[in-house]
């Protein structure tokens, strides 16, 4: 669904013929990307929707339907200038690929790259580069144009959920257990905290726990000064940093 943000009113539904799973928005609004999950003998795509300004003039119809990649797609985002698209999901393969011809420029290195699926991509501020989260337990950090890997985050649990500070050079990695253990422990052993690490040095720094589940959204305040996040346990919470967080030296 398309909802005015300022309002609450909603604008426009677009409908699929499978769940509907991500969606980002292009520099300028005029374009969404949306991935859609298998179902039924159907595979995951990406869908590309024209956003126009007046609502009363906004189709369903896609622009364009990119298809291929094995598996679910987890997620997908805009590139450099709205001109490529770059995907990640279930098959563990990072993918840019031209926005205008639906063409697969480039794919992740299967040597340096994740060992099972990704399960989560965001995008620095500056637009250069990105980060991804993976069941083998690490974060990526990539460049965006040639999907050169620039550094990997270690840890000891599934990754679900990633982001990065728009003030520091600080990344989060949440996750925790598989949801079907999540009742057979407690909230110590699922290690359900959200991790911070030094962004250059991929050093941990600290962490901050809260969530009696697993995290499956991480998300900061663009001013850098809170972040949120979204476990399974039905909880959103919003952290709000003090002052010696902005004074952490390594």
């Amino acid at each position: 669904m398309l909802w005015d943000v300022q309002t609450g009113t909603q604008l426009h539904t677009f409908t699929f013929d499978s769940p509907a799973r991500s969606v980002d928005f292009s520099v300028g609004d005029k374009l969404a990307v949306i991935t859609t999950d298998p179902f039924m003998g159907l595979t995951s795509a990406i869908h590309v929707k024209h956003i126009s300004k007046d609502p009363s003039e906004q189709i369903s119809e896609s622009v364009l339907v990119l298809k291929g990649p094995q598996g679910r797609i987890n997620r997908a985002v805009w590139g450099p200038l709205n001109k490529t698209i770059i995907s990640a999901g279930e098959d563990a393969v990072i993918r840019i690929w031209d926005a205008e011809t639906g063409k697969i420029l480039k794919e992740s290195d299967k040597e340096i790259g994740h060992k099972k699926g990704i399960t989560s991509l965001q995008k620095s501020v500056d637009g250069s580069h990105f980060i991804t989260g993976s069941l083998d337990k690490s974060a990526k950090l990539w460049d965006i144009r040639t999907l050169t890997l620039i550094k990997n985050y270690t840890t000891e649990r599934p990754v679900n959920a990633v982001t990065m500070s728009p003030l520091l050079n600080h990344v989060v990695l949440g996750g925790g257990q598989d949801a079907s253990a999540v009742t057979t422990t407690d909230h110590r052993a699922g290690k359900f905290e959200a991790k911070f690490y030094d962004k250059i040095l991929t050093e941990e720094i600290g962490g901050v726990k809260g969530h009696f589940g697993p995290i499956n959204a991480l998300a900061f305040n663009p001013d850098g000064k809170s972040f949120a996040s979204g476990g399974e346990d039905g909880y959103v919470r919003l952290h709000h940093f003090d002052q010696d967080y902005f004074n952490i030296k390594i």
